[in-house]
Parts: C-alpha cells; structure tokens; sequence
C-alpha cells in the first residue's frame, strides 16, 4: 500500500485505526506513487555498488542511499513537492536498509509490540493496550520480502517446506513469522521488542510492578543461590522480570544462558550465549535447548539460566539445579505457581516417560526453591501477582507457601487497578538455611 492508502479511513466496517503511526506525508496518487517508487527502487539497486556500501557505518551508507535517490529522482523529473519527495526518499531508504513499513515503528520507544496480520493490517501494542494502525504493505509478496530478510540475516530460512520461523532483529528483538499455507490469510509477523537500556528493579518499583520489599527478599534469594521459576501467561513480562532479577548476581560468577532466540540482555562481565539451532534444508543439524542444556555442565557454569523452558529440557535443568549447579532460573508459561509445577512435570515426562509421578515431584521439589508470579492485567500493567516458597513434600503432591502477593482493591476513574503488596506473616523456609549460611539471625 502507498503513502495515500495509510492516511485514508477505513470503511469496510472493521476497526477503526486508533493509532499515530499513518506513515509519513500527505496524500499521494496511489497508482502513481506505487509505479513511481517501485521504480525508483529498481533504478536505485542498479546504482549501488553494493560492495562497498557495506563497507560503510550504517548511517553512512544511508546518507549515501538518499543522496544518490535526490539525484535519480531530480533527474526523473518527478512531480511530487518538497515534503512527498522526502518522504518518497525516506520510504524507499526504509526497504533498502530496514523492515519497509514497520520501520518508523521501530523507532517509536513506546512501541512493544508489532503484529502483521497479512499485508493490510498492522497493529501495534502500546502502553498495554492493542491499537490498529494505518499502516500498510503493498501486498503478501512484499510482507513475504521483509520476512525473507530478517530470516536470512541469521542465517534462518521460511519457505513452503518450512513455513515458520523464530528470529531476531539486530536491536534484539524477538520475531516470529508464519506464511502459507499455515497462515490462511497472508503471511503474518509478530514482533516483540525489548528496551535498548533493559529495565532495572528501580524501574519496576517506579512502575508499581513490584515494591522495594519484594526486591530486597528476590535480591536475597538470588545472592543466597535459590534456584527461582518465574512463571506467567503469554505476554505478561517473564522475560523482562528475568533480566531484572539476574542483575542480582554476583559479578565473579559464569553464567551460562541458553534460548532459543536470544533475549536476555545480562549485564555480568562473565556470560556465555548459547542458542539453539533449526534444521538446515536437508532437515539435519538441529541443535535443541536440551542439547545445549547437557552441554553447559561441561562449561564449568556458576548459574545456569533457561529463557524458558517449553520442552524435555526441564529434566535436564532439574537435574542440573539438583547436582551443584545452584542459583539457576528459568521461565515458564503457567497462570499459577501449582499451573507452573504441573507443568514443568508434564515437561519432564516428555523427556522420560518411565519417570512415575512421585519420583518427578520429588525431584522438582528438591530443586526448585521459589516460583514467582508474573501477570499482566486489564489496566495493561505488569506485576508479580505472586511469590510462593516450595516447602517440600506432602505424600505424592509438592507444598507450596505463598510467602507474598498482589492484593487488588478496585479500579480508579482511569480503569488502573487499585492495591498493594502484601508481605503475608510467615518466615520463609529458606530464611533459616541462609541464617546458618552466614551465621546471622
């Protein structure tokens, strides 16, 4: 779609774009400008000495791109003002060097996340609220070029025998695409973004997420080696809690992560990154994260963190929180702590089907010393909705202790949600063993 077709309303009866990002300019002929920069774009591609543009800073060579389109469309003699010859420039520059349409959105801080729904429908999510925008494709080839080129910067590929892929873009944020014949309307991006300065613990106070009373007890626990789960649903922050919470690490110590596309952004001097690996096209050489888990107890890690566990993987972590690897974490996709627990067994099971159920709990309930609840709710807001202690066993079923929570109260006038942290009136288990660790009361 053209410049034109972003700023014109929708009447087809389906939602009403909400959002500022209409792309820029003011209205244009669409056929002419479609043609035109099309075009462009090709006369461009045959100008470049694509060698030695490469060889140049990013900015550098965009600077040189833009000049060399001024001169092409001078020469052209286009009729097009002042502003729609720059924004003309600015659009053709963007599918030259970056994502096409979606790249102003890249560079909107408030900007979460970026779902392409086929070539004509782009929302964005903002400030935790979904919002339709106007911005626009051309068609599905177009969204297919964009996705062809984040896939093949990483070495990844997309086609009909493999039409879905996890990738990431150069700023670190996680991209999954899916096209035909498994998305029935067009090929569809999701693109979830992380913050260039990661978020720290001051941050999440300030945003109400947690308070300073649960960030001295998670500080505690991770210096004091507790092996932590941070458990939540799709989208409520497990990721970006894991950052914040591994900056309680100490310095002096290896850490080795382990994702399948790489998110954690640790500021330790002293991380290895290691990340899985898909089939090639011949359907060899996949790497998976319990490969990579095996192969980290011969790494000599202080800490192991998992980005998330969704697979056999989670016998291989319990195993390793169980035989002197302490202070790992990892995430995992559960509504409850008790969810979370039943899945990670469910996990395990996958991994060993011999396993019987006593066994699995006694193992996780071995290993794991906290699990912690994140949630994002209906005012957009994420916050740990809960921290529970594993206590220990009772019969076959693990005991858990819900140490603090997330009280609500209401909702104010502005549909934020009202209430407090509440530090429930019970001694954690581990509280002692730290006591005797440190020989303080």
């Amino acid at each position: 779609m053209s410049l034109s077709d972003r700023l014109k309303k929708k009447t087809t009866g389906k939602p009403e774009p909400q959002g500022n990002f209409q792309g820029p300019g003011p209205a244009i002929r669409s056929d002419f400008l479609n043609d035109t920069k099309q075009r462009l774009h090709q006369k461009l591609i045959e100008s470049l000495d694509v060698e030695a543009l490469f060889k140049l800073e990013p900015e550098e060579g965009r600077k040189q791109v833009a000049n060399l389109l001024q001169k092409i469309i001078t020469g052209e003699k286009i009729p097009l003002n002042t502003e729609q010859l720059a924004d003309l420039v600015e659009e053709i520059v963007h599918e030259t060097f970056g994502l096409g349409p979606l790249e102003p959105l890249l560079h909107q801080p408030s900007v979460d996340e970026i779902l392409v729904n086929g070539y004509s429908q782009v929302y964005i999510e903002q400030h935790g609220k979904l919002v339709l925008t106007n911005i626009h494709f051309r068609d599905d080839n177009h969204v297919r070029h964009i996705i062809n080129r984040i896939a093949a910067r990483i070495g990844r590929r997309i086609d009909e025998a493999s039409p879905m892929v996890d990738a990431r873009l150069a700023d670190g944020s996680r991209v999954n695409a899916v096209i035909p014949p498994l998305a029935l309307d067009g090929p569809i991006i999701s693109i979830r973004r992380f913050k260039k300065i990661p978020f720290t613990y001051e941050d999440y106070v300030r945003m109400g997420s947690m308070n300073s009373q649960i960030v001295d007890f998670l500080k505690a626990a991770v210096e004091n080696k507790l092996n932590v789960v941070i458990s939540g649903g799709t989208g409520s922050g497990k990721t970006t809690l894991l950052n914040v919470v591994s900056r309680f690490i100490p310095d002096g110590e290896r850490i080795i992560t382990i994702e399948d596309a790489a998110e954690l952004q640790l500021q330790q001097p002293h991380v290895v990154r290691l990340e899985t690996r898909p089939p090639n096209v011949e359907g060899k050489g996949q790497i998976l994260q319990r490969d990579l888990v095996r192969n980290s107890l011969r790494m000599r890690p202080d800490r192991i963190i998992v980005g998330e566990v969704r697979g056999a993987e989670a016998l291989d972590m319990l195993q390793a929180m169980n035989t002197g690897h302490e202070g790992s974490m990892t995430t995992v996709h559960a509504n409850t702590p008790r969810d979370a627990l039943s899945r990670i067994e469910t996990m395990v099971l996958m991994a060993n089907p011999n396993l019987t159920h006593v066994v699995v709990m006694r193992q996780m309930a071995s290993a794991l010393h906290l699990i912690v609840q994140i949630k994002r709710y209906p005012d957009g807001k994420r916050r740990v909705s809960s921290i529970s202690e594993v206590v220990g066993m009772e019969g076959d079923v693990i005991t858990l202790q819900e140490i603090a929570k997330f009280e609500e109260r209401g909702v104010d006038a502005k549909g934020e949600i009202i209430g407090d942290f509440v530090q429930l009136p019970i001694k954690p288990k581990f509280i002692s063993l730290i006591e005797k660790k440190t020989g303080r009361a």
